[in-house]
């Protein structure tokens, strides 16, 4: 009996994780999946079996095409701007002689903890077309015409790829800082020493040193691409501003969900933007080769 009593305390312990975990998460990835082949409209509707419809309806719905290519334009926004602007950040951050250097770090670092719906209240204000910062501080110097940011369609996306240029750049430096801080000094200085200039230095002994926290930052970019939703959600409303140029796959999936009740295709739209992420994922794990063996 003492024995059987000992071999059970261990799990009783760990216990409390795994019941959590299948309540709160693997409970609701079932379940969705199980929703998604059927039609479900309304809380008390008749469930009706239509197998792989929804998701074959996906390709032919015209808001999810446009919700797909909104948000695959902030993935790429995300990915060819705010991560480079992150590693000159962070190139900048760890200089030596840089004065204020503490201050400049959390200075960067401040957005990250601000509120997404505290960010996209202030950025609503920031783009606004007779009294934002943008057009007043920034264009009308310049003599440009004001620009309508958040009702023009061809500038939503802009507006709020620069919105996550402000909240996203920071975090990401700091990343990139951490593994900056981790390269011998040792090895650049002999690269320099044999010749070598600070782009060949960059190019090819820090880059490819910084290789693992890279990945990190793409992984983390494009989940959280895909992920987005308060701050576009309320820049643009969540039937996705004008001709929906700002709707985003989780803003189509809010909509079948909470305003269409449509559950099952709420659930198919899920697994559809898991799946993107997954394969996305995987491929830039391959192109910056993770699964190569050095």
């Amino acid at each position: 009996m003492r024995n059987w009593k000992r071999r059970l305390a261990p799990y009783l312990f760990i216990s409390p994780f795994f019941i959590g975990y299948a309540i709160f998460f693997a409970y609701p990835v079932l379940w969705a999946l199980y929703l998604s082949f059927f039609r479900i409209t309304g809380i008390n509707s008749k469930q009706v079996f239509i197998g792989l419809d929804n998701y074959v309806n996906l390709l032919t719905d015209d808001r999810f095409v446009k919700a797909l290519i909104n948000t695959t334009y902030y993935a790429a926004g995300s990915i060819f701007i705010i991560v480079p602007v992150a590693l000159i950040l962070a190139l900048l951050l760890t200089v030596r002689k840089l004065r204020f250097r503490e201050f400049f770090r959390l200075f960067f670092f401040s957005p990250n903890i601000t509120s997404g719906v505290v960010v996209a209240i202030i950025f609503g204000l920031v783009f606004d077309e007779r009294y934002g910062l943008l057009n007043n501080y920034i264009l009308a110097p310049l003599g440009l015409p004001n620009v309508r940011w958040l009702l023009n369609p061809v500038t939503v996306m802009p507006a709020i790829i620069i919105l996550g240029l402000w909240r996203y750049a920071g975090i990401n430096a700091l990343y990139f800082m951490a593994g900056l801080q981790n390269i011998p000094i040792e090895i650049k200085e002999a690269a320099m020493i044999d010749g070598a200039g600070r782009w060949k230095v960059f190019r090819y002994i820090t880059l490819p040193l910084l290789r693992p926290i890279l990945t990190l930052v793409l992984t983390l970019a494009i989940i959280g691409s895909y992920n987005l939703f308060t701050e576009p959600s309320l820049l643009v409303g969540q039937d996705g501003g004008p001709g929906n140029s700002g709707l985003f796959m989780t803003m189509y999936l809010y909509l079948n969900g909470f305003s269409f009740l449509k559950f099952g295709y709420a659930a198919a739209i899920g697994y559809a933007l898991a799946l993107i992420i997954l394969v996305l994922t995987v491929i830039q794990l391959r192109i910056t080769g993770v699964f190569r063996e050095d």
